[in-house]
């Protein structure tokens, strides 16, 4: 919990920073690009948002050495468990597929929502790296508008990505999608209630009934 808490924590603060002054209203306000008095600008991301702040800070800082770190560990992790997977006999003299086959397929699954990540936000910082770096550069209007597409497509591709691939997540969305979405309900069971009389059991059809259509009324 304390890490979620910290992880957000950190994403303010490197999201909210532009709000604290890194931006380029100094610059609009020196070569006089500022529309009026009153610190209105032209509302385009590239004209009021810093590329110093997005590049060096924003992609160098936060986004490329997690991504490298991530890449590593996984690539650990692979490395790790191919080789318990080669191994014929493990101590217990039991197949090792066994107890890694299932952390194989999670490895798997949560790698693919990385690759997913770097395809998704990789294409906009390269195009920020080029307006920093070459200015004078051109840059398709298209290629910025798929970019832009893509980063914000990776926040709905994840909950799919998690329901096909782990099993804990598929039933947790399926059972979210028939109960809120579907409004399908799972029906109360049905009681049959035996009376044992002296000479033998019998079933007391109307006591059913009503236990039933108790259930039935909640």
């Amino acid at each position: 919990m304390l890490s979620v808490l910290l992880c957000w924590l950190v994403s303010f603060i490197v999201g909210l920073t532009p709000m604290f002054g890194w931006n380029n209203l100094q610059r609009l306000h020196d070569n006089g690009s500022l529309i009026t008095d009153d610190l209105l600008v032209t509302c385009e991301f590239e004209t009021v948002i810093s590329m110093d702040y997005m590049v060096y800070f924003n992609f160098f800082g936060w986004v490329l050495p997690p991504l490298l770190l991530m890449l590593a560990i996984y690539m650990e992790i692979f490395y790790m468990i191919h080789k318990q997977l080669n191994k014929k006999v493990t101590a217990s003299h039991t197949d090792p597929r066994r107890y890694f086959g299932k952390e194989l397929k999670l490895a798997k699954s949560l790698a693919f929502v990385l690759f997913l990540f770097a395809v998704s936000w990789l294409p906009l910082h390269i195009l920020n790296c080029i307006t920093l770096f070459c200015p004078n550069c051109n840059k398709p209007m298209f290629l910025i508008y798929i970019a832009i597409i893509l980063t914000h497509g990776n926040s709905a591709v994840n909950p799919i990505v998690y329901a096909f691939r782990i099993k804990k997540f598929r039933m947790a969305f399926r059972k979210i999608w028939k109960q809120y979405l579907l409004c399908e309900f799972r029906p109360a069971e049905r009681l049959i209630i035996p009376l044992v009389t002296d000479d033998n059991a019998v079933w007391d059809k109307g006591l059913c009934v009503y236990f039933n259509d108790m259930l039935d009324s909640i």
